[in-house]
């Protein structure tokens, strides 16, 4: 089960994501669900459409089915999923 635990770990497509900071003001704020993801990027369906947003640029508000919100940072995002899960993290 996702948990702020181990939501690094965790798929993220179908989770709701909000973008609270970014070096690109004009996303900040933009909120839908995840649904794609690639090694460096996320790809968000909002109310306007799907936008892509590079990963290392922003700070992330993931909302896990439990209801509650997580913050992370994009740069411990940077890999290929399959790839993230089997990763060592440090303690966030």
């Amino acid at each position: 089960m996702i948990s702020p635990e181990n939501i690094l770990r965790h798929e993220l497509i179908g989770l709701e994501v909000t973008v609270a900071e970014s070096t690109n003001k004009q996303i900040v704020g933009l909120h839908g669900k995840v649904v794609d993801e690639s090694r460096q990027t996320l790809k968000i369906k909002s109310e306007k459409g799907e936008k892509t947003v590079v990963k290392d640029q922003c700070i992330f508000s993931f909302c896990l089915p439990t209801g509650i919100c997580v913050r992370v940072e994009g740069k411990q995002l940077v890999s290929r999923p399959e790839d993230r899960v089997k990763k060592k993290l440090s303690k966030w």
